[in-house]
């Protein structure tokens, strides 16, 4: 569901001829990697991805740090999901009817087919650029200036009509998969009707879709309704320990991102519940007050002493307070009992290097090379081992390690600098130059773009 969008006529120009625009969010936004929330995000999405005829390896459903109501694709096999999406569901079936609608444009191919739209819109844009300069020149200036506007808002009409026809098009894909997964519609007919209700409350209510993105609410949901109610899932029942995993989910993604005090107004100290401990546990470590937090992640312990997500919590919270050796058995724990999750890994790996006891370090680099082969994708656990190489004396290698957290982080001119300090001291030829180099290659030519756009990395 990219969000809806009311476009001035004036910014017709710089959407058609720039579709990073679609791109850009996810740079500007940060990505929340949480272990339990990501293995959630997986299983419920693994049945809808393969009813589409992808593979599960390859999709991948990313979390984004925004709080709109929002969820997107911009290229590849990815979703992106707004954290506001989480916390604004009521349970795991309006987030896979989300996450089917995305697969939708995935399969259809849409921001590919973007350009076709495009190509059209600009057409009609620069025809009437090329006739209302002709009337303005032969003397006609108010008809030349009317035909300019009136071919912007053909433009503009004709490119919002091709947005919606994908909308509509992905709508129906997934339908299709949730039908084929056996997971009911009724998730994604209750999402799209809060979306309606959300409309009203703020009093847009437009007639007519001539300037929208997307299909109308009420469009979407009668449309969506006759189709969804005909599957053989429609009465299907959403997998209750998916819905526990899910309270808990969103209990602990309100305590990271909402206001500490709307936290404990919405799980007040009575409410003894398991997400009402998650929750509070986050808003209280957040708020530096980590006697409070320990006392919920104990809490949360002495329902389930061996449950991986709660002693990764404790860790986490011993370990940010200042107290990693205290940290280090719950997070040794929670790294085995998840078969070395990477990201928990990570911060074991963190703590045990926080320790600055050298016995550890040996464990340390051990952990962070494992959860860097599971997921190379994470610039915290490259710091980490960088870390791990400067104590042991090797710079070209901590400049390798370096390299790769900023050429993930988009930092062209670190990662390049420190690509290029690393090449300088590994065996030329051997794996780890190779690499050093990959990353040499790829951030020189990105670094001169920005030294010629006037830009800098910060």
């Amino acid at each position: 569901m990219r969000s809806r969008l009311k476009l001035p006529l004036r910014a017709l120009l710089a959407l058609l001829v720039s579709f990073a625009v679609l791109v850009r969010p996810v740079a500007a936004q940060s990505v929340l990697r949480d272990a339990e929330t990501e293995a959630w995000l997986q299983d419920i999405s693994r049945p809808i991805v393969i009813a589409a005829g992808l593979d599960p390896r390859n999709v991948q459903v990313v979390l984004l740090y925004d709080q709109s109501i929002n969820a997107f694709v911009a290229g590849g096999q990815i979703v992106y999901i707004h954290s506001g999406l989480l916390t604004a569901a009521d349970n795991t079936d309006m987030v896979q009817g989300v996450i089917a609608h995305e697969i939708g444009h995935i399969t259809g191919g849409h921001i590919v087919r973007m350009a076709e739209g495009a190509k059209a819109a600009t057409g009609v844009m620069l025809l009437s650029l090329l006739i209302g300069a002709a009337a303005i020149a032969a003397g006609a200036g108010e008809a030349g200036a009317g035909l300019l506007g009136l071919g912007q808002r053909a433009a503009l009409g004709k490119f919002l009509a091709f947005t919606r026809v994908q909308e509509a098009s992905a709508d129906a894909a997934g339908a299709s998969f949730l039908d084929k997964a056996g997971i009911s519609g009724k998730g994604m007919i209750a999402f799209f009707k809060k979306l309606q209700n959300q409309s009203l409350r703020y009093g847009y209510n437009p007639e007519d879709s001539y300037d929208q993105t997307h299909p109308l609410d009420r469009e979407r949901v009668t449309t969506l309704s006759g189709t969804l109610q005909k599957s053989a899932a429609w009465n299907a029942k959403t997998d209750p320990a998916l819905e526990v995993r899910f309270a808990r989910i969103k209990a602990k993604l309100q305590g990271y991102v909402l206001d500490p005090q709307q936290v404990m107004r919405q799980y007040p100290e009575t409410d003894q519940s398991v997400p009402a401990h998650y929750a509070r546990a986050y808003a209280w470590h957040r708020s530096a007050y980590p006697d409070q937090a320990l006392k919920e992640a104990d809490a949360l312990l002495a329902t389930a002493p061996h449950d991986p997500y709660f002693l990764e919590l404790k860790g986490q919270i011993l370990l940010e307070s200042g107290k990693p050796d205290e940290a280090l058995p719950e997070l040794r724990e929670a790294t085995q009992l998840t078969h070395f999750n990477p990201l928990i890994t990570a911060l074991f790996g963190h703590a045990l290097i926080a320790t600055e006891d050298q016995k550890n370090f040996p464990e340390a680099e051990k952990v962070l090379k494992s959860a860097i082969a599971k997921d190379n994708q994470n610039p915290f656990a490259w710091y980490q081992l960088g870390i791990i190489y400067d104590r042991k004396g090797d710079q070209a290698r901590a400049a390798l390690a370096t390299a790769e957290r900023y050429n993930l982080e988009g930092n062209a001119q670190l990662a390049y600098m420190n690509a290029k300090m690393a090449m300088a001291g590994i065996p030329r030829g051997s794996p780890d130059w190779v690499r050093a180099q990959d990353i040499f290659m790829v951030s020189e030519p990105e670094l001169k773009k920005k030294k010629d756009r006037g830009d800098s990395d910060r």
